[in-house]
């Protein structure tokens, strides 16, 4: 099945964040902090990159549990950091460990080499330019910094894209069905993100399916 770019890169419409921010991704936000944490078994440290923060549930989850980690969360979008902010007030013990940055994809002003680990969950299929995601984690990770990149897979038909939508977002409001299916069409496959990494000189990451609906790209920085 042939990608469809999404109508809009960033979920920036005040409605849109907050109906995606009172989601249930629980199960989404525990796979991706369990491929992980995988990644140093003896527990997370020093500084981690979170490229697409949304409303920062996985850096306040990451925080919480590895106190010896600090946390930049980006997000281009604005209503997403709005709330962000919200959660880190209620979580103040977390939050002094998460700094919240308003950036777009390559980040010029971030520190080359400044991070530990280097990490997305479901931004690559929004960017128009997938290859700035790679040039930012290049750019940003030291010799050596962990990666993990989690997005949708793209499934190979509608009726495939239809099941999905119908078995994870059956009772979701309607604006979250529609971006359920915009963000299935958008997605990449396994094939076409090793394309992308091997352009970018990243083909030692492996990328691989972690459920019926994600793919993980993980490694080390060369």
């Amino acid at each position: 099945m042939q990608r469809v770019p999404e109508p809009e890169e960033l979920m920036d419409d005040a409605q849109q964040a907050l109906a995606y921010a009172r989601a249930d991704f629980s199960e989404a936000n525990r796979l991706f902090v369990d491929l992980i944490e995988r990644l140093e078994p003896t527990g997370l440290s020093g500084r981690l990159l979170d490229l697409g923060c949304g409303p920062a549930d996985i850096p306040l989850a990451l925080a919480r549990r590895h106190p010896a980690l600090t946390i930049d969360a980006l997000d281009g979008a604005r209503s997403m950091l709005d709330l962000a902010r919200q959660r880190l007030t209620a979580n103040p013990d977390a939050a002094r460990r998460i700094r919240l940055l308003c950036e777009h994809l390559p980040c010029p002003d971030l520190p080359s080499g400044g991070y530990d680990l280097a990490a997305s969950n479901s931004l690559l299929h929004h960017l128009v330019d997938p290859a700035v995601m790679w040039q930012t984690v290049i750019r940003c990770g030291r010799p050596g910094a962990q990666v993990l990149v989690m997005d949708l897979a793209r499934p190979e038909s509608v009726t495939a894209v239809d099941a999905l939508v119908e078995t994870y977002a059956m009772d979701a409001p309607e604006v979250l069905r529609r971006d359920f299916r915009n963000s299935l069409f958008a997605a990449y496959t396994v094939q076409e993100v090793e394309r992308q990494l091997h352009s970018a000189g990243l083909a030692a990451l492996r990328v691989t399916m972690v459920s019926d609906r994600h793919l993980a790209v993980s490694g080390v920085l060369p």
